[in-house]
């Protein structure tokens, strides 16, 4: 309960301050409370491992978590698949709290551990994965919900586009936010960029950095989305406003395809 109650305070206060923004904005914040999404990205050295973390989602984490109330998962891998392709683990929360109770819950879940032993008690000379990173996200105030693709329900061919922003100060990654928030998030929906989340780190690697998940039927009708968005009259004036200035210092992206695990 300590933990739970670390993690609600914790939360609530970074919450507080990602969601200050200007009052120049031009979209309304969404109601209700921020989501919380955990986002873990294994490292693999061959299929099989890509496939045992896959069946471990697919078998035994993914139902858990639906019965802990957590609606949908996602679960992805690299649009160009490898021996080492990395594996993509999407997990929103409506609570801080509900994340910091997941560990105690599953491992009370004799239905999860059942499912999972495999994977829980691999050998250490045959282990499922290299190594997993975790990083804490709280979704932005332009879009406080995880968006479904309309793919997802017929497990249609769908691409999804994993970006990470860096900024070179605190400050500057939360004017970045304020940016999104400012008019990105509606126009990225308006061009037919399918949002899934937009989020800031406020537990992980290489911060300050903010992470969204934008999606596409096909690469080249996702190249004509962004063209639409690059040649929009409010990206313009965005991104030529002094206020938004040097606000990013590096863009990493990757590439996704859902797995039979995912429920996004």
């Amino acid at each position: 309960m300590k933990l739970r109650a670390f993690f609600q305070s914790f939360f609530g206060l970074a919450a507080l301050v990602i969601s200050s923004g200007t009052p120049t904005r031009l979209i309304a914040a969404e109601a209700g409370p921020s989501q919380y999404y955990e986002l873990r990205v294994y490292t693999t050295k061959s299929e099989a491992q890509q496939k045992a973390i896959n069946d471990y989602w697919e078998k035994a984490a993914v139902p858990a978590y639906n019965r802990l109330g957590v609606s949908a998962v996602g679960v992805f891998t690299e649009l160009q698949e490898s021996t080492n392709s990395k594996v993509y683990v999407l997990i929103p929360f409506e609570t801080p709290g509900a994340y910091a109770a997941v560990a105690g819950q599953l491992t009370a879940d004799a239905v999860y551990q059942t499912a999972a032993a495999d994977y829980l008690n691999v050998p250490k000379s045959d282990p499922t994965f290299v190594r997993f990173e975790s990083s804490l996200l709280v979704a932005f105030d332009g879009m406080k919900k995880l968006a479904v693709p309309p793919s997802a329900a017929e497990k249609k061919p769908w691409i999804f586009e994993l970006r990470t922003y860096q900024s070179h100060s605190e400050g500057k990654g939360i004017n970045k936010v304020e940016m999104f928030n400012a008019g990105e998030i509606e126009l990225m929906k308006e061009v037919g960029l399918s949002p899934v989340f937009f989020a800031q780190t406020v537990i992980g690697s290489q911060m300050p950095n903010l992470v969204y998940m934008v999606s596409g039927e096909s690469q080249d009708a996702h190249k004509l989305h962004w063209k639409g968005f690059g040649e929009a009259p409010l990206w313009k004036k965005l991104s030529s406003d002094p206020r938004y200035k040097d606000n990013v210092s590096k863009i990493n992206t990757v590439f996704l395809k859902r797995t039979s695990a995912s429920q996004i």
